[in-house]
């Protein structure tokens, strides 16, 4: 007899309560594996599937098998990086028509880019002196001058470009990449995020799950640290082997799955079961992985020296073993949020990340895997061309930097299809807001998809009575960006 019910059959409180989904306990547990970066498989969401995480192939013929998606944390300026605007110089100091435009804070007159633009490779596209090394790759670039987001704050904006929706708890666009397409290692995590020296913004929501099951979050690293040791935690075990490990893990899944079945198989539960076969398996591949010393030296001094060298070239070595979907954040403690002296900060936030991402795209070339790694840059919006005015407590006084601008920015991506030395869309005269080919960030993402060989509008999961998309209701797929 089942210890759950009355001795007439019907449920107990306890059981009632689990079977109305009111188990707080559950919802306490989903906090502390997310925060935690534990979340994982919960198969009855994926019946279908032995094994959620199994590499699968779309609906569609996508170009694309993976995704490094390279996040500016804090909005680079467009106007000092990829879209030039001579006007912008001509106008220098004085007041723009941009009255229409809402900025989150008070701006002034036009301000001129303190970089020099000049065209690169066969597509002669026009690079900031910022980025001499991207300059190089050009030709492997669709650049997109035309962005348009929401609004000119930082956690919706993180939120529209990381999930889709700039308030409602939503999937996470790796977390949706994972869903479809699994993973080609059973050893290491689907979905990987590196941001070095702690979160973000709106920190794990960044990654989050959502009402996906949580095997698809992605799995933090805190890339500031060098030791595959404090990389990843506990990833070596010196006081036992690994198959007295194994016996150990084979006993409490056996516990584990007694106590789950006795609370109707509950989620939360098999996430943490989970959590632990994955971790046990990653002793020896993320060891690997992490280790960039195994590379000979003349690799390690291509990526650089600094953290986001060492991180891209981590991120080819998890991109070679099967990690799906890998983010990789640039800014964080020092962003791109550069409301004054945004010659000194763009100068040097371009200097730590130029020489590293132009390495990512020759190697992967080099490998012959850049015609199936989509690589993605950008932030979660752009900046002004005109200059923040002074106010108490903010930009100490100075007229140097640019506020925040949803209305026009500009990203760019490689790789996995997309049509190399390509400019696609444009701002206005002097880069204040997309007007031709816009491109919201929900069609930024359905062309993702679609590269990856998924129909935006038909990718989906029910949750509540409801069929959900990354893309919600809109979104068209910018087929001109794909070669």
């Amino acid at each position: 007899m089942n210890p759950l019910l009355h001795p007439d059959g019907s449920p107990n409180r306890r059981e009632f309560l689990g079977r109305c989904g009111m188990g707080f306990g559950s919802l306490g547990l989903t906090s502390l594996l997310g925060k935690s970066g534990l979340l994982s498989v919960t198969p009855k969401a994926h019946a279908d599937l032995d094994v959620p995480l199994a590499p699968r192939f779309p609906p569609l013929l996508g170009r694309a098998k993976r995704v490094i998606h390279l996040f500016m944390n804090g909005g680079p300026s467009h106007v000092d990086t990829f879209d030039p605007k001579p006007m912008l110089d001509k106008y220098h100091g004085q007041m723009l028509p941009t009255a229409n435009l809402k900025t989150e804070r008070q701006t002034g007159a036009a301000f001129a880019s303190p970089f020099g633009f000049s065209r690169h490779g066969q597509s002669g596209i026009e690079v900031s002196d910022l980025f001499p090394h991207v300059a190089d790759c050009m030709d492997d670039i669709a650049v997109i001058r035309s962005m348009k987001a929401d609004v000119p704050n930082h956690e919706p904006s993180l939120m529209l470009m990381n999930c889709g929706d700039a308030r409602q708890v939503r999937p996470s666009v790796g977390s949706w990449v994972t869903y479809g397409l699994g993973s080609e290692n059973q050893n290491l995590p689907g979905f990987i995020v590196m941001c070095p020296g702690g979160y973000p913004i709106q920190e794990s929501q960044n990654w989050q799950s959502g009402f996906l099951p949580g095997v698809f979050q992605g799995t933090y690293v805190d890339t500031k640290n060098r030791q595959v040791e404090k990389l990843i935690e506990h990833i070596r075990n010196h006081d036992i082997s690994l198959s007295a490990q194994r016996k150990q893990l084979d006993l409490l899944n056996r516990i584990n799955r007694k106590h789950a079945l006795e609370r109707s198989s509950d989620p939360q539960l098999e996430a943490r079961i989970q959590s632990f076969e994955l971790a046990y398996r990653m002793q020896l591949d993320a060891t690997d992985a992490f280790d960039i010393q195994r590379e000979p030296e003349y690799m390690r001094a291509m990526y650089g020296e600094g953290v986001q060298g060492r991180q891209l070239l981590i991120a080819r070595r998890l991109l070679e073993r099967g990690v799906r979907f890998i983010q990789v954040w640039h800014g964080q403690g020092q962003p791109w949020d550069n409301h004054d002296d945004i010659e000194k900060n763009h100068g040097r936030l371009a200097k730590e990340s130029d020489q590293p991402i132009a390495a990512l795209l020759k190697d992967l070339k080099q490998r012959g895997m850049l015609e199936d790694t989509l690589v993605i840059w950008g932030g979660e919006f752009g900046r002004t061309p005109t200059v923040e005015l002074p106010k108490p407590g903010s930009n100490a006084g100075k007229i140097n930097g640019r506020d925040h601008n949803n209305h026009g920015f500009t990203m760019w991506m490689a790789g996995g299809g997309v049509r190399g030395g390509y400019v696609h869309g444009a701002t206005d005269a002097f880069g204040f807001k997309a007007v031709q080919d816009v491109v919201h960030v929900h069609d930024l993402h359905a062309t993702i998809l679609w590269l990856l060989g998924f129909d935006h509008e038909r990718f989906t999961f029910r949750y509540a009575g409801r069929d959900f998309r990354l893309t919600d209701v809109a979104g068209n797929v910018i087929h001109d960006l794909i070669a």
